[in-house]
């Protein structure tokens, strides 16, 4: 762990942007990189039964877009001279953090829980949760 990259995947939420305050603070440490990871996942629910204006390729260029400029808005803020890298990918979040964690060169990951109880815990996918189970590496969960 102490040698290799520290993962942050992110939904660019308040959550999220908390937990990143953990992840520089042990890369700075460690004297290890950061890397940001963002999964943009297919809409669900109401919305896409609705009749769309633009083509599935331009909505993901769209989504994909935003991510970048909410990525390059987070890394002119950030306050380090480590390695960062950021990576965008298209699928589904616990998959696609899955397989960024399981990488050789992955020896922590830091991650953001909503703390959805009850019933809000059952009927959202909580990724912390799979990532914790899943992981090759130790996972720090930040509230």
């Amino acid at each position: 762990m102490r040698s290799r990259t520290i993962l942050w995947p992110t939904d660019f939420s308040d959550t999220a942007s908390h937990a990143l305050q953990y992840v520089v603070e042990m890369a700075n440490l460690y004297q290890v990189g950061i890397r940001i990871l963002h999964v943009i996942e297919q809409p669900t629910g109401n919305e896409n039964y609705m009749i769309l204006t633009i083509t599935p390729s331009e909505l993901a260029k769209n989504m994909e877009d935003a991510a970048a400029t909410k990525m390059h808005d987070l890394l002119s803020q950030l306050d380090t001279s480590l390695k960062v890298e950021t990576i965008i990918r298209h699928g589904d979040a616990v998959d696609e953090v899955l397989a960024e964690t399981n990488s050789d060169d992955i020896g922590m990951v830091v991650i953001a829980s909503h703390g959805r109880t009850g019933m809000s815990h059952f009927l959202h996918d909580n990724v912390a949760e799979a990532i914790v189970k899943k992981a090759n590496c130790p996972v720090l969960v930040v509230k």
